[in-house]
């Protein structure tokens, strides 16, 4: 337990405050604009924090995907890369450091985690075939969909609780699969997913043991396991400290568990591994020929996948690191203390601290706007235009319209503040909870959304919408009023 209790240290004051277990050697400069320029950049960008420029944003909690700092030993790696187009050294060195840390035999390169959704779509999915899964993620969703099939979300009852004090609310409800196995038979599955620190309902983990209850029925009924282990570093991180069962096991011992216990590991090199890049995993040779031949004809060709030979390189020490205690308890005490923080103000937030981010419950926070009215969504542009932090839209708006054309509430309308890895320091993180406690104290003043642009696919990359009626200016006003000339 040495690096978990190294890296959170109590002060003399009693106070326990996270402490960053890393030197900052390269900086880049920030800018914070006025809030009129902010108001002004936001139109621009329809309210969609996806199209605002990075320029124009000072703290950048939109994602942890590709925008974690990388160590100075990958930094160091990625000068050794070879640029061989097949038999690339640099793919052999990634590779061995996959076979290390899971012990999986084979590794399938891809660009990035959901050209692994399409790939393994292509493979597996037959139309009309369902997916059982703990919960969605909007690209895994995106592919299933587009090529027939459906997902079935079946996570325990306490993920849709916003405060509840489960330890693994991202854990799959095994009677609910018992249920759809018997339903829909073998030929109607086309896998179960399971995703590591789901997304989609805060970051929250899932435990070691339902895992292995999940794997037990899958092999039972012949049907393959497949874990999305992007967010992996966390939810290894939540089994090591919560489940009681684990306690005495090594991080690399805890990984190689969860990798032994499914057919298919899946992962975006962009979260996992501080890198970007992504691949596919597995010990099956039927699943691995199965695969295969997506590859060279949607990515690369089998040594690169699409993958730039210098993230390679630093995603396999990337990999490394991830078993590294002190490197993976960063982000969730991080995490940990912005949303205790917030909850002692009153801002509601999801409980327990996922990974990930810190996740802002909009629908408890705007009760009044509608979710018609993309709570979620209003939410992330008000923070943006009072504080010029970029969040992300985790609600209505992140989801796809039926067939007929109606619009799917979500379970839950989320802004998630993601803290990138090494990235933040703890004075912005303050910074971050007092603009969000004013605003909350100011909440009334907010108002919804509707859509200028709404595209049909993954809307909420891209579409544009606008304020329902002139809240924001109004927001602004009370802004100047309370901090004068302050940004």
């Amino acid at each position: 337990m040495k690096g978990y209790k190294m890296a959170n240290i109590k002060f003399f004051s009693g106070k326990t405050t996270p402490i960053e277990m890393h030197r900052v050697r390269i900086i880049q400069k920030l800018n914070l604009l006025p809030i009129d320029e902010r108001l002004e950049a936001v139109k621009q960008a329809g309210n969609n924090t996806f199209l605002l420029k990075n320029a124009d944003v000072f703290l950048d909690m939109l994602t942890d995907s590709g925008v974690n700092a990388m160590s100075n030993d990958q930094q160091a790696a990625m000068m050794q890369a070879d640029d061989s187009y097949a038999g690339s050294a640099t793919f052999y060195r990634l590779e061995k450091a996959l076979q290390y840390v899971f012990g999986t035999e084979y590794f399938l390169p891809a660009h990035q985690g959901r050209a692994c959704e399409h790939v393994l779509g292509k493979t597996f999915i037959k139309k009309g075939q369902i997916v059982p899964m703990n919960y969605h993620f909007t690209t895994a969703k995106a592919h299933i969909t587009e090529l027939g099939g459906k997902i079935l979300e079946i996570p325990v009852k306490d993920a849709y609780d916003m405060t509840s004090t489960c330890p693994f609310k991202g854990n799959l409800d095994i009677d609910a699969l018992k249920n759809a196995i018997a339903e829909y038979g073998k030929e109607g599955i086309a896998f179960v997913r399971m995703e590591a620190g789901t997304n989609l309902i805060g970051g929250q983990p899932y435990s070691l043991q339902n895992l292995l209850e999940v794997s037990k029925l899958c092999r039972a009924n012949d049907i393959p396991l497949v874990q999305d282990i992007s967010l992996l570093s966390d939810n290894l991180y939540f089994i090591k400290q919560r489940e009681a069962a684990c306690k005495d096991m090594s991080i690399h011992e805890i990984a190689k568990a969860m990798a032994d216990a499914s057919d298919i590991l899946y992962f975006s090199g962009r979260k996992l591994g501080f890198a970007r890049g992504g691949g596919i995993c597995t010990s099956n040779r039927q699943h691995y020929l199965d695969i295969r031949g997506f590859i060279p004809l949607y990515e690369g060709f089998l040594t690169y996948g699409g993958m730039s030979v210098r993230e390679m390189e630093a995603l396999a020490v990337g990999l490394y690191e991830t078993l590294d205690e002190d490197v993976i308890s960063q982000g969730p005490q991080f995490i940990e203390f912005m949303t205790n923080e917030l909850f002692k103000l009153q801002v509601p937030v999801v409980t327990p601290p996922g990974g990930l981010g810190c996740h802002i419950n909009a629908r408890d926070f705007l009760s009044h706007v509608p979710q018609t009215q993309y709570t979620a969504g209003a939410l992330a542009s008000a923070l943006y235009i009072i504080s010029g932090v970029r969040g992300m839209e985790r609600g209505t708006m992140s989801e796809q319209r039926n067939e007929d054309g109606t619009e799917p509430l979500a379970h839950m309308e989320l802004v998630r503040l993601a803290l990138p890895r090494r990235v933040f320091t703890m004075s912005q993180i303050v910074y971050t909870v007092d603009r969000l406690n004013w605003l909350y104290q100011n909440r009334n003043l907010v108002g919804g959304l509707k859509w200028l642009d709404e595209p049909k696919i993954l809307r909420f990359f891209y579409g544009t919408l606008e304020p329902t009626d002139n809240w924001q200016q109004k927001l602004v006003a009370k802004f100047k009023a309370d901090f004068g000339d302050s940004l």
